[in-house]
């Protein structure tokens, strides 16, 4: 088992939420996040006052999955996340070592 975890622009949730389910995922995580990488965020202007954003909105999505569909996953969230512009994410794999859904008491690939 793996978690898949992903770092998209705001506006792309819904194109991979979609993705996702089509793949046969069922269940996922979203956080709303802010942060930096290359992009390094960017000016605006505001009444006439220009001031730099640092940290720019993102979302966080966690997935968690058989390790047989961790490419699936990966190829669903970047083929519908990538705009290819500067700033669409990253995405991230770990281990899983254990799962346990509360309700019934299973176990492993059988609680994802």
């Amino acid at each position: 088992m793996k978690i898949v975890t992903a770092i998209i622009k705001p506006f792309k949730l819904d194109e991979v939420r979609d993705a996702l389910t089509n793949i046969g995922v069922h269940g996922l995580t979203v956080t709303e996040v802010k942060g930096y990488g290359r992009q390094k965020g960017h000016t605006e202007i505001y009444r006439g006052a220009e001031y730099a954003i640092s940290f720019l909105p993102k979302l966080k999505i966690e997935v968690a999955v058989d390790a047989a569909l961790v490419e699936q996953v990966i190829q669903a969230i970047s083929n519908t996340a990538r705009t290819g512009q500067i700033g669409d994410g990253k995405i991230f794999v770990t281990p899983l070592e254990r799962a346990i859904r509360i309700r019934t008491g299973e176990t492993d690939t059988d609680a994802l």
